[in-house]
């Protein structure tokens, strides 16, 4: 199907831009509001000393009987904040009540604070959790956060209904999750993802060349004027553009999307509906309540494009 473009010219300086929210990014007067319910972790077998803000956000059409799908958020509140850039809930809300996605349990993860360290910045153990290449992240999650969901909920084991999404460190943090268990993570959201900085360095374009193929599907978004844009080392666009041509080469179904912008989660905000259009394409549910797609990328027949089509 041919889906035609707006017209949207392109801006001269590629750092200062911002992307407009579209409709499915706001509060709708007809679309009830889902239930959030906050627990805290005050101490992990993972990531030991640590304590961390969980929230679990579940559209109103959830219907204990039929098990619901599952997408879990790194950075949690940054990512569910109704005033943020994301707004990730509201996204659930929208696109679940009006069949556009399966019903979809939202989970919010703050990273771990080590509240032991008198230094405010050594508590922070994001990076710790989010660049490290292994499984340890992924074991937390489905070990000591996961569990808490489903005391509570009833949550499919269908792995192509549990998807993982992050921005920066948490981009690259989704990716890993997923490369690891993707018998049960299969859906994958990586937005600016901090690749370049990874301990050892990137390790995905060799993974993907060399590795069989594992049963995913990866939306990636990365910003022309992203750190260290025109650097040799430490660049956070090339290494965005190398992992999205090894999905490519070793034949993913992935896409990817590079917008303009720098190191900032607008972009990502503004994707995000139509992400999880794409990635659950073959799993959304059909009816009459179904609002059509609010503009190209929601077509799985269509390319992502590069020239600003979602400015």
């Amino acid at each position: 199907m041919t889906s035609d473009v707006p017209f949207r010219p392109l801006p001269v300086e590629l750092v200062d831009v911002r992307y407009e929210l579209g409709p499915d990014s706001r509060r709708r007067p007809d679309v009830p509001a889902g239930e959030t319910v906050e627990v805290s972790l005050t101490d992990s077998a993972v990531y030991p000393g640590t304590t961390r803000t969980v929230w679990i956000h579940v559209p109103a059409a959830y219907d204990p009987a039929h098990p619901a799908g599952l997408l879990v958020f790194q950075d949690g509140w940054w990512y569910l904040d109704p005033d943020g850039d994301v707004r990730g809930g509201i996204v659930l809300d929208n696109l679940v009540h009006v069949g556009a996605i399966p019903p979809t349990i939202g989970v919010f993860v703050d990273p771990g604070v080590l509240q032991d360290r008198p230094d405010p910045a050594a508590r922070k153990n994001r990076n710790t959790e989010y660049d490290a290449a292994d499984d340890r992240y992924v074991t937390f999650l489905l070990t000591e956060v996961i569990p808490e969901v489903r005391r509570r909920y009833a949550v499919t084991d269908d792995p192509a209904r549990w998807g993982i999404v992050g921005g920066s460190s948490g981009g690259n943090c989704a990716f890993t999750a997923a490369w690891h268990r993707p018998d049960r993570f299969r859906r994958v959201f990586g937005f600016l993802s901090s690749f370049a900085q990874m301990p050892g360095g990137n390790p995905y374009p060799a993974a993907l060349a060399t590795e069989p193929g594992k049963p995913l599907r990866v939306f990636l978004q990365a910003g022309h004027r992203d750190l260290g844009w025109d650097r040799p080392e430490r660049n956070w666009l090339a290494e965005n553009l190398r992992v999205a041509a090894a999905l490519a080469e070793a034949g993913y179904d992935f896409r990817f999307v590079l917008g303009d912008g720098g190191h900032n989660p607008n972009h990502a905000g503004v994707l995000l509906p139509d992400a999880l259009r794409w990635a659950w394409r073959d799993a959304a549910p059909s009816g009459p309540t179904a609002d059509p797609p609010s503009d190209p990328l929601s077509d799985p027949g269509t390319d992502p494009t590069t020239d600003g089509a979602h400015r």
